[in-house]
């Protein structure tokens, strides 16, 4: 079984101690997802994991739709970092 690789959230803190931004959350959310997304690809009859996935990825969204209303420039910049479509 192989480790997710995790992505660093300073660069996306707005200050030293942030970890509540929704830059933050999409990040570790995102950091969630890819290892939850790994996993289901051998445990393919994990239906109470590909749930919590669902409501993941869903929260996620939600999150990116709250940056690109309030501010896009953060949203066009955590897209490109976690290359993540749109």
């Amino acid at each position: 079984m192989s480790q997710a690789a995790t992505t660093d959230t300073k660069p996306f803190q707005i200050h030293e101690k942030d970890t509540g931004s929704a830059d933050v959350q999409i990040v570790r959310l995102t950091d969630r997802i890819n290892h939850l997304t790994e996993h289901l690809g051998t445990h393919s009859k994990d239906h109470a994991s590909r749930r919590g996935l669902l409501m993941m990825v869903a929260r996620r969204r939600k999150l990116l739709d709250y940056l690109k209303r309030t501010e896009e420039p953060r949203y066009n910049s955590i897209l490109k970092a976690l290359k993540l479509r749109r």
